[in-house]
Parts: structure tokens; C-alpha cells; sequence
């Protein structure tokens, strides 16, 4: 059974940090591309990331210098690094299975998501 579980959110003030984890089941992730998405209150969802299964990374201009996508393929875990956090990054991230690796696009080839952990960056 396919399963991916985030973890890691949490409240941190502005300029704060946090590292979002994503677990994947029932799947080998070195087969994978893992797309991070979020989706703040009365907004639409966005990408925010992708980790493809070659190693390569794409991250949306906002985020970009900020956030750092990294994979642990032999614990099937993803990670999303954040840094420098901003009141506008709080949202609900979630880690996606996608079958293309392009913040622009990813959102139209996923397959299977995770529950989704929030994020609030606030003081």
C-alpha cells in the first residue's frame, strides 16, 4: 500500500527554520520524483519543490535561496529544509508522488499524497 506521511511542521517566528520530513510506503523512493506542495487558508495549492530520483531539484522563485530539497533514499524519506521562514510561508505542506519533476507543472502528474502538515510562521 502506498503511503507518504509528512512531518516537521510546526509555529516558528519569522526568520526561523523548520525541516519538514515526508516517509514514503510501499514504494522504493529511488523510482520516484517527491513534489512538495502548500496550500495557505483561501489560496490555491502551489508548488513548492521537487526532488527528482536523478538527485536534481527545482524550487518556485519564492522560496528559492530559502528552502533546500534533499532525499535519503535508503530511509524512503524526503526533506524539505526552511529557512529564513516568512509570515507568507504558512500553509499546509504536503509531499506528493509526481511523474514530473517541474515546480511550474508537477501538480497535473501526481499520483499519491501525503496528509499534509501545517506550517505557521508567526510571533
Amino acid at each position: 500500500q502506498v503511503q507518504l506521511d509528512e512531518s516537521g511542521g510546526g509555529l516558528v517566528q519569522p526568520g526561523g527554520s523548520l525541516r519538514l520530513s515526508c516517509v514514503v510506503f510501499g514504494f522504493a523512493l529511488d523510482d520516484y520524483a517527491i513534489g512538495w506542495f502548500r496550500q495557505a487558508p483561501g489560496k490555491e495549492r502551489e508548488g513548492v519543490s521537487c526532488s527528482s530520483s536523478r538527485g536534481t531539484a527545482d524550487y518556485a522563485d519564492s522560496v528559492k535561496d530559502r528552502f533546500t530539497v534533499s532525499r535519503d533514499n535508503a530511509k524512503n524519506t524526503v526533506y524539505l529544509q526552511m529557512n529564513s521562514l516568512k509570515p507568507e510561508d504558512t500553509a499546509v505542506y504536503y509531499c506528493a508522488t509526481t511523474r514530473r519533476c517541474e515546480v511550474a507543472t508537477m501538480t497535473h502528474f501526481t499520483d499519491f499524497w501525503g496528509q499534509g502538515t501545517q506550517v505557521t510562521v508567526s510571533s
